[in-house]
């Protein structure tokens, strides 16, 4: 799970694949569970530059990181968001409680 995440000082950016599934959302929630109790990570970051597809459980793996991190008053966002996984945190109303960007990646780099 070490090539899906980044670490920057109190922020933690999670780079999500291709299909944010229930396979990945399951195998990346422990990965990010350990990093929150660790208690230095103030700020969630889920980079979708790569994402075309993102189901129920994608949803509910971002939420539950939500969350854990609400309580030691940290931030969520979701950042380089395309229009059909946009339009899908607004049917789920995922949007009314992380911050979305939808910043295109001009410059993108393989990580």
């Amino acid at each position: 799970m070490e090539e899906y995440m980044k670490k920057r000082g109190t922020m933690l950016i999670i780079y999500i694949p291709r299909e944010l599934d229930h396979h990945f959302a399951e195998q990346i929630t422990g990965a990010i569970d350990q990093e929150l109790e660790r208690g230095a990570v103030r700020q969630l970051v889920f980079d979708f530059s790569n994402t075309d597809f993102m189901d129920s459980s994608g949803i509910g793996m971002i939420m539950g990181r939500k969350r854990l991190l609400s309580y030691s008053g940290g931030t969520v966002s979701a950042i380089h968001v395309n229009d059909r996984i946009l339009r899908i945190m607004q049917l789920s109303g995922i949007y009314k409680h992380i911050e979305i960007s939808q910043e295109p990646v001009w410059n993108y780099r393989k990580r």
